[in-house]
């Protein structure tokens, strides 16, 4: 029987879980954790991507994730076959890790936002040693949003939840604590009722979350970068190569990937003459470029502002 279509929009929010196969834990060691945020962090950044929350136990992970406006599926199979292929190599082993594909459900409601956030900082209960003290264990996003500790992987968005709860962050620190302890013990996955929400919120809260057009036509995107950065990118593609010839064919492969939603596959036919290593490879080239030359990131956010 065919798997039912996932349900995906480029204005959605998702709860997203993975689990792994009942034979095998997902993490062996807190090593494995950190290596999975590592992996986590590479792609929230390298696709644009916004993490609101997140819970790594030893059998199944828990992600509250904004794409904005990537495709979900493309991000996940990265984050994961990432990691089984690391997995499989530090535990010389093969075959799945997973337990099938992972599970996604739409996040379309404020209620249902602070509820999966809470939910998700809550899982920490069900171990012996951090149960009423959830915020201690360091593979939740919890700790960070009550100011617990700090960031250092620098994955989580804390402000889009945070907002729900006043314009001080001390105060609104208090609350969300408040709330998630009283939403322990409370059936959490049912739908709250939204007088829960309002004792611990206030004022009324315009969500202001955002996506990224992914799905440009390639000549428009590559004239428009090519005018950000003042050059005929077009040329670049067919050019002999150079230093900067190289730069500017990992940059235009980037963008390719994030901002008009082709894979390896649709850039090779649309590039010509090249593999899908190949293609990955600038891919990864033109991301690493974004964070180490100014010009190439300006550009790039310039792009990602045009709407």
């Amino acid at each position: 029987m065919p798997r039912a279509a996932r349900k995906k929009s480029e204005e959605c929010m998702y709860h997203i879980m993975s689990r792994s196969i009942s034979e095998i834990d997902l993490f062996q060691c807190d090593e494995d954790k950190d290596y999975y945020l590592a992996l986590l962090k590479r792609y929230k950044d390298k696709y644009c991507c916004k993490i609101y929350a997140y819970a790594l136990m030893d059998n199944h992970v828990h992600i509250y994730i904004n794409p904005c406006g990537y495709d979900i599926s493309l991000f996940m199979r990265c984050l994961n076959n990432a990691y089984v292929a690391y997995f499989n190599r530090r535990y010389s082993r093969h075959g799945h890790l997973y337990q099938g594909r992972f599970a996604s459900s739409i996040v379309d409601s404020d209620t249902y936002s602070l509820t999966l956030s809470a939910y998700i900082h809550n899982n920490a209960k069900d171990l012996p040693e951090y149960a009423g003290k959830e915020e201690f264990y360091r593979y939740s996003s919890y700790g960070i949003y009550t100011g617990r500790r700090k960031d250092i992987e620098e994955i989580v968005d804390v402000s889009f939840i945070l907002a729900h709860f006043g314009v001080d962050k001390k105060a609104a620190r208090e609350k969300y604590r408040a709330f998630t302890e009283s939403m322990r013990e409370t059936g959490i996955m049912n739908e709250v009722d939204d007088s829960i929400i309002k004792a611990y919120t206030e004022n009324v809260y315009n969500s202001e979350k955002s996506y990224i057009v992914r799905n440009r036509a390639p000549e428009e995107i590559i004239q428009k970068a090519g005018q950000f950065l003042g050059e005929r990118l077009e040329e670049s593609l067919r050019r002999k190569h150079s230093r900067e010839t190289s730069r500017n064919r990992a940059f235009i492969t980037y963008i390719m990937r994030t901002l008009c939603g082709y894979t390896y596959k649709s850039i090779c036919k649309y590039i010509g003459n090249i593999s899908a290593g190949g293609v990955s490879r600038l891919s990864n080239e033109g991301f690493k470029l974004l964070k180490e030359n100014m010009r190439y990131c300006n550009a790039f956010n310039s792009l990602i502002q045009m709407g």
